[in-house]
């Protein structure tokens, strides 16, 4: 227990308080409830509340017999989604998503489960409820004076959906816009990300693509940024401790300069202070495009490796086969997917702090050969299998079948020599 860390914990009648309350360090996989950094709960005889250092609303999970299961939860961004964990009943969740939990969306429809839990009264209650709850609770603390528990009321109830709104409104402006999608990585981190806007576009606006802003690639300057990371370490606050990772946004950060690249990511280690969080390490995302990748040389991957987080890069490809790349309007060659594979391969064997993803689509009408393209590069061109450099699939639509999904998605899996994962498009 860190030095001068004082849990104090109030129990009533029909609710207890617990406040700076102490959850994991490390970020872990496991098929049961688990919580992060530091907190305070308000548990109930059917719900539990868990806020963060900023007094802000973060979990809810019930408890009761109406709860869909008592291991599943809500949790809320800092974009103010909520977003449902879902054990989908642990069969094969793990083998598909590589986490015990479905992470299941309030907008979209790329979640590989059928389940509707946001239409289920019980659960939209509890989101549209908690305010209310906690201010009735705030009423009745039976004239109990503690300066702490008084103060965490307080903040609490000022913070209700109405506050968190803006707020969210107010995280977007320091950025310069919404996060349309995170790279398929951050999963290791339960998507709690810090994003530092160093770059806007990408270098090909792809004709499938549904989250690219369609600008055209465009570096920020070092001003912005270092005004995107003081206006973000301010607004983060106290909870900034609950923060051990950085995402530099948005679609092709990686076609920045070099420098630039650098300069945000060791500003941002410094100033948000990732020494000093309760969370073990830290770690650096960003996505690249095959442009990107290849024109990096060896000494941009020699001073990544240096920097002081783990590094995962994220690289659409998208197929290896020419008529699909036509098909989705992706304008790379076949040359190009193929020296993108090898590079990868090289760099995640000779830098330990770095890992180098791909991501693929499956959808019902693409090319034939677009599935086999897949394998001649993650099966065909491999002596054994590999444990770092993985694959991510993502559907092309959002309406593909869910059985289809899955089915093509076991196909890959099952012969690949890398490990394969469903791409869950989550937002910030």
């Amino acid at each position: 227990m860190e030095k001068g860390h004082i849990t104090s914990t109030y129990p009533f009648n029909a609710f207890s308080v617990t406040l700076n309350k102490r959850g994991v360090s490390d970020y872990t996989k496991t098929s049961y409830p688990i919580r992060y950094g530091n907190y305070s709960e308000i548990k109930t005889k059917n719900l539990v509340y868990h806020f963060n250092l900023n007094s802000e609303i973060r979990f809810i999970q019930g408890r009761g017999d109406d709860w869909p299961n008592p291991v599943e939860w809500v949790k809320r961004t800092m974009g103010n989604d909520w977003v449902y964990y879902s054990s989908g009943g642990y069969n094969g969740v793990f083998d598909c998503l590589g986490e015990y939990y479905v992470p299941c969306l309030s907008y979209g429809a790329s979640s590989l489960l059928d389940a509707r839990p946001f239409n289920l009264p019980e659960v939209t209650k509890a989101i549209d409820g908690w305010a209310d709850a906690v201010s009735s609770l705030a009423s009745s603390l039976n004239g109990n004076r503690d300066a702490a528990l008084i103060d965490f009321f307080e903040t609490v109830t000022k913070k209700d959906p109405s506050f968190l709104v803006g707020r969210a409104r107010r995280f977007y402006e320091m950025i310069g816009g919404p996060i349309s999608v995170l790279p398929p990585d951050t999963r290791h981190v339960d998507y709690d990300v810090i994003p530092v806007t160093i770059a806007d576009g990408c270098l090909y606006n792809c004709g499938f693509c549904s989250v690219k802003s369609g600008k055209r690639f465009s570096a920020r300057t070092e001003e912005n940024i270092l005004s995107q990371i003081h206006q973000l370490k301010a607004f983060f606050g106290p909870d900034l401790r609950n923060y051990n990772s950085v995402f530099l946004g948005q679609h092709d950060a990686l076609n920045a300069a070099d420098e630039l690249i650098f300069f945000t990511a060791r500003q941002a280690y410094d100033h948000l202070t990732l020494n000093r969080s309760y969370m073990t390490g830290a770690t650096l995302f960003l996505f690249g495009s095959v442009g990107s990748f290849l024109s990096k040389k060896a000494s941009f991957f020699e001073e990544m490796n240096r920097l002081p987080y783990k590094t995962y890069i994220n690289i659409g490809v998208e197929s290896a086969d020419p008529a699909t790349l036509k098909y989705l309007r992706k304008p790379i060659s076949l040359e190009d997917i193929e020296r993108t594979f090898e590079r990868m391969m090289a760099v995640n064997h000779r830098f330990e702090a770095i890992e180098i993803t791909l991501n693929f689509v499956i959808g019902e009408n693409l090319p034939e050969n677009h599935a086999p393209s897949i394998l001649s590069l993650i099966r065909d061109r491999l002596d054994r299998p590999y444990p770092k450099g993985a694959i991510y699939i993502s559907p092309l639509h959002e309406y593909e079948k869910k059985r289809y999904m899955k089915d093509a998605l076991h196909v890959i899996k099952t012969q690949s020599r890398l490990p394969v994962y469903y791409y869950l498009i989550q937002r910030l």
